[in-house]
């Protein structure tokens, strides 16, 4: 703002010296105003793009369903780690549309390219870039939904934020997005693997009404060969049969069911996370909640565990045989105070049922007019089978991340040895590849 200061007259003041000009001499000291031009505010630009994830283990996704194409970029990757696209082929065909008759029929070979960041079969430690075309694009089929919202869908949503949204399939919102995510997460379980013999394995552990119940699955023992066994990826023979019937009668009425995804991670360095904000499992809850159609998350005991006292839910620690700290049990889920503790980490994550489907609903067009529509193109009866090969890519790439930030902080010097372990050996009978 503009402001004038305005004087009084000098006290003391002497007569002006008469050599002074007569423009000086009329100078009224009692009139005397100083003025300020205003000061220019600067514009505050804020930056939400919302499409990177991760601080050190960098993944930008990109791409819209029925556009050109989808890919991630890669950026934090540690140089020398032997990669081929074929390492990420085999994610990307797990997460792929058209697998079984229980999932869309849309037909994506999903055949991803690398551009950048290998070179001669290993990663240079600079920005990888993948890309997937899309090939089988129906966009007429969302016609009707260019002009009306599908109830539950992102359509309204994206119109509030942005006020365009592409409307073929869509668009951000479509679960191809994850396919950047997938081809990023591969990228991640190879470095887990490779530096601490770490795995993540998902598996589907409930479809709508059929809850597969704790037990059956030993998640010290469970194999992938096991969880692909099936086309709804339960590693459970009997309730796998159940899961897919339900998916079919579903199916043939034009309708949707939802489910749950358990994941496991085996042989997880201890250390990783962070006190207070960031905390390992807020870190693996923001991540797979980022995922198209969750709405929940449970770790460990998880909701469960409120039923217990404490000295019901106490993990007791005991010494191994190799002279290791571990717990007898694991309501902790492998992580106690944000921090991985070595044991076991386990969580599950709800998915709802799939938005678009073929029923007339009611619901609005951009003119706000109350209409019937009856969606149509290719969607999943169920969306929990492809979401396994996701769910396991977000915590490879969380555990990517703090893996390095672990690094970067703790192991930077010599650790305590009375007190820590290096990072690629937390476990006493695994010895890490040489890479």
């Amino acid at each position: 703002m503009a402001s004038s200061i305005t004087s009084k007259p000098f006290l003391g003041a002497t007569k002006p010296n008469s050599s002074l000009s007569s423009d000086l001499q009329r100078l009224s000291f009692a009139s005397l105003h100083i003025s300020i031009k205003p000061r220019t505010v600067k514009k505050l630009q804020i930056q939400a793009a919302g499409s990177t994830f991760g601080n050190y283990f960098r993944v930008t996704t990109f791409g819209e369903s029925h556009g050109g194409g989808v890919g991630c970029i890669v950026d934090g990757c540690p140089p020398r780690i032997p990669l081929s696209e074929s390492d990420l082929q085999v994610d990307l065909d797990r997460r792929r549309p058209g697998q079984s008759r229980i999932t869309t029929p849309r037909k994506e070979t999903d055949t991803c390219r690398i551009y950048s960041g290998v070179s001669e079969g290993v990663t240079t430690g600079t920005p990888i870039h993948v890309f997937v075309p899309n090939t089988d694009q129906r966009g007429h089929d969302y016609k009707e939904m260019s002009i009306a919202y599908r109830p539950s869908h992102a359509d309204a949503t994206y119109d509030m934020k942005y006020g365009v949204r592409a409307v073929q399939g869509g668009g951000r919102s479509s679960a191809r997005e994850t396919i950047g995510r997938v081809a990023s997460g591969a990228i991640a379980k190879k470095i887990l693997k490779q530096f601490s013999g770490t795995e993540v394995l998902a598996y589907v552990s409930q479809v709508h009404q059929v809850v597969l119940p704790d037990g059956p699955v030993d998640h010290a023992t469970v194999t992938l060969d096991q969880i692909e066994s099936n086309i709804v990826r339960c590693p459970h023979p009997e309730y796998a049969e159940k899961m897919i019937a339900a998916i079919d009668a579903v199916r043939t009425r034009g309708d949707s069911i939802g489910g749950v995804v358990t994941c496991i991670v085996r042989n997880a360095p201890r250390g990783l996370g962070s006190p207070v904000f960031d905390k390992l499992e807020a870190e693996l809850a923001e991540a797979v909640m980022s995922l198209p159609a969750t709405k929940g998350f449970e770790f460990g005991s998880g909701f469960a565990g409120t039923f217990l006292t404490g000295s019901e839910h106490n993990d007791e620690f005991f010494t191994d045989e190799h002279g290791t700290v571990r717990t007898r049990t694991n309501r902790s889920g492998g992580i106690q105070g944000g921090i991985s503790n070595g044991e076991i980490i386990n969580m599950r994550v709800a998915f709802k049922p799939t938005a678009t489907i073929s029923k007339k609903q009611h619901t609005v067009t951009r003119e706000k007019e109350e209409i019937e529509l009856l969606a149509r193109g290719r969607h999943d009866p169920c969306v929990v089978p492809r979401a396994v090969p996701m769910v396991e890519a977000m915590v490879a790439m969380v555990l990517a991340d703090q893996l390095m930030a672990q690094h970067g902080q703790c192991n930077l010097f010599p650790i305590n040895p009375e007190l820590q372990e290096p990072l690629s050996f937390s476990f006493p009978n695994f010895e890490p590849a040489n890479i």
